[in-house]
């Protein structure tokens, strides 16, 4: 039971809004003006050291703090369109990452992500507490596929490791003020100041808050209008480093974030989906707070002795309508959905890291994870016309590892990497459900062990080219399912990944130009499927295909600066198979089947050869901009960003008539930029064409995507 929302059979896909102002960071924005002209380095901490992506062997997309203002990402949600192979599924508080396919693309109780997100270091609440703006940001690093040596468990699609900026030891008193204001009421402000205390220690203090109204209009029974935002986030860093060998930095968030709601209609609906005749009055809220410590102590020998520490506490509280209509059925219950869970995460990693030179390098480490779920007596229920539904209880998770990394270079620029990792984790549930007035202590435990690692032959042809082959492993976890229909369904095992993928990245034209090119090809054992009780369709159960499932595809990056001019551009081709076996589709109705041999009949659909859920074939992002050059050293630059997300099934079933065939979008956002000195006025929009689509279906309902929004942001650096 890894999360909450039983009833949920397929996540809702929530496309990117414009949200906060602000500029993430003053340095980047400093740094663009005084620019070269050339496309600058980029590094990343995938592999628990400082590295050039040009020359690190795996599949990454990079965006600073600066640019992620320019190209309109202010959430995790927005991400996948600017940054290729990449569907973010949100249905609310909780958002599936998915990169390649893979991530989480049925929300439910019982599935495990395949994509951690990493904040300032430490793995964040898998799938839940996502929605936590972007603000006060040095970079996003995307990484694509199985990240089985550093990242481990559960990360069979990718990780996503987001870092803010840290305090500046003798950095003076530096940072910004920006405000926002935009259609639907929307006003918003953030800002960031750095705080030097002594020669020795320096504080970063940052927040961001946003208040707007909603997308919809909801007439009728139990009408109001949900989906006002209402939030506010703080940040508060301290950086500590009394000699050049110790650094310890602590950093500590808290966020209250109110989403009003996630309104949505039947699929068959055709009225405007912004107007709702009928609702069931919804809510969502997170409240949370993270702190984290990471101390670094180098040794004479030059070896890196890092501790990293976390702890995270929460409340996600949801009610939303499961049905879109808010009408009683025979005067029995209302189809709603509601619940209050709190999570806690207490976590520490320790690393042992090598000197950066000579010809062998290596890291190894360690990792430890308490991960619980406590579900509020009360508060988790499902109402609907054949009964109710309660749970109580807590569903702890503990998790450990160990893992490690050679890396040694070999005559004529080649250089091989190993690397390995053991992971044990285990899953109780300690609940009891209450289901037609009948009670069911559910007292289950399943581990989970697993070795994971990576092979990765590299080549550095010369400077400007670069080039590795890898072969790697990946593992996710097994679980529980919980009790439906007065039976105890069995547990699901964990799933298995081999990722073979090559990779050519390169300079050209003077250093005017990077590009980056990949092919991937994914076998995937056990992959883990959520079916729909064919009797109680608003319940799941997760299982294991019994024949093996194929993803593979290609992708190809570039960014380009010609003095004033720049451009970026990503592509993601991908095709997806599940293996063979077999599902009753609830909506039709019949009797369950058996998954590895059916027969097909009636509701019993094979399902081998059908494409993996929110998984485009295609998607496509570029953006690009021109700084003018005006009298006083000011500037008006332009930017327009387009994002390409092709056409996707919502289920497995791919039955177009019952809405499972989601259409392609196009989505355009733009920005003009006037900067004078120290001050920047932008004018923003985002999805300029409002353009109208459905993001997702939800049992059986359609989520759609954000309407048009603009308006100005104004900056203020000091």
């Amino acid at each position: 039971m890894k999360n909450r929302a039983l009833w949920l059979s397929v996540s809702a896909l929530t496309l990117v809004c414009c949200g906060a102002a602000g500029a993430q960071t003053t340095s980047t924005a400093k740094k663009d003006d005084a620019d070269s002209g050339k496309v600058q380095e980029v590094v990343v901490t995938a592999e628990r050291r400082t590295s050039n992506l040009q020359t690190t062997p795996i599949s990454a997309t990079v965006i600073s703090g600066g640019d992620l203002v320019k190209k309109g990402v202010v959430t995790i949600d927005a991400i996948q369109f600017v940054a290729p192979g990449i569907t973010v599924n949100n249905f609310g508080q909780g958002n599936d990452f998915n990169i390649r396919g893979i991530g989480k693309a049925e929300h439910n109780s019982q599935t495990t992500t395949g994509v951690i997100v990493y904040r300032d270091g430490i793995a964040t609440f898998p799938g839940y507490f996502q929605e936590e703006p972007y603000y006060d940001i040095a970079s996003v690093e995307i990484l694509r596929g199985p990240q089985g040596t550093f990242v481990g468990q559960n990360a069979t699609g990718g990780a996503v490791f987001i870092t803010t900026n840290n305090p500046v030891i003798n950095g003076g008193e530096h940072g910004y003020i920006a405000g926002q204001l935009g259609n639907y009421d929307d006003v918003a402000t953030q800002g960031a100041i750095n705080l030097p205390i002594s020669d020795t220690l320096a504080a970063r203090v940052s927040f961001n808050a946003e208040g707007r109204n909603s997308f919809y209009t909801v007439t009728g029974p139990n009408h109001g209008n949900p989906g006002n935002i209402r939030e506010g986030s703080f940040r508060l860093g301290l950086l500590w480093k009394p000699t050049d060998a110790l650094t310890v930095l602590f950093k500590t968030d808290y966020n209250y974030l109110d989403m009003g709601a996630y309104p949505a209609d039947p699929y068959y609906d055709t009225n405007n989906p912004f107007k709702l005749t009928a609702n069931f009055p919804a809510s969502a809220v997170d409240k949370f707070v993270r702190s984290d410590l990471k101390i670094d102590y180098v040794m004479p020998n030059g070896i890196t002795l890092r501790s990293i520490s976390g702890y995270q506490k929460g409340n996600t509280e949801y009610h939303t309508d499961l049905d879109g209509t808010d009408n009683a059925v025979s005067g029995l219950a209302v189809q709603t959905f509601g619940d209050s869970v709190d999570e806690t995460i207490y976590s520490e990693e320790l690393n042992l890291i090598s000197p950066s030179t000579g010809p062998l390098t290596w890291v190894l480490g360690g990792y430890y994870q308490s991960d619980e779920y406590n579900f509020l007596p009360g508060q988790f229920f499902i109402g609907e016309p054949f009964g109710s539904y309660t749970l109580q209880g807590t569903n702890p998770e503990e998790t450990a590892a160990g893992f490690g990394q050679v890396s040694y270079n070999l005559p004529a620029g080649f250089q091989i990497q190993v690397g390995a990792r053991y992971s044990s984790v285990e899953t109780t549930n300690h609940v009891t459900v209450n289901q037609y007035g009948f009670p069911i202590v559910d007292e289950q435990s399943a581990k989970s062990n697993n070795v994971s690692g990576k092979v990765a032959l590299n080549w550095t042809i010369d400077p400007h080219n670069f080039v590795y082959a890898f072969v790697a492993t990946g593992f996710r976890a097994g679980g529980l399912n919980v009790p439906v229909g007065l039976g105890q369904p069995a547990p699901f095992a964990p799933e298995k990944i081999t990722e073979y993928e090559v990779g050519w990245k390169a300079g050209l034209l003077g250093g005017h130009l990077r590009t980056q090119l990949d092919a991937y090809y994914n076998d995937y054992r056990n992959f883990q499927v959520i079916v729909a009780y064919p009797t109680i369709p608003t319940f799941g159960f997760e299982l294991n295909t019994p024949n093996p499932t194929k993803i593979y595809g290609l992708e190809a990056q570039a960014e380009a600066v010609f003095g004033d001019l720049s451009f970026d551009a990503g592509l993601g081709l991908m095709h997806s198979q599940l293996g063979t076996f077999y599902a009753t589709d609830p909506r039709i109705g019949g009797t369950p089947c058996n998954p590895s041999t059916g027969p097909v009949g009636g509701s019993c659909i094979a399902l081998g050869g059908k494409q993996q859920t929110y998984a485009p074939n295609f998607t496509f992002n570029i953006g690009g901009q021109y700084v003018f050059r005006l009298a006083d050293s000011d500037t008006v630059t332009p930017r327009l960003n387009y994002g390409h997300v092709s056409s996707q099934w919502a289920t497995l079933f791919e039955n177009a008539s019952l809405g499972d065939h989601l259409g392609e979008r196009n989505i355009f956002n733009g920005q003009i930029a006037w900067s004078h000195g120290d001050l920047v006025a932008t004018l923003y929009g985002t999805n300029l064409t409002d353009e109208r689509y459905v993001g997702a279906l939800n049992s059986g309902l359609r989520f759609e995507g954000p309407p048009r929004q603009y308006g100005v942001r104004l900056l203020k650096l000091f």
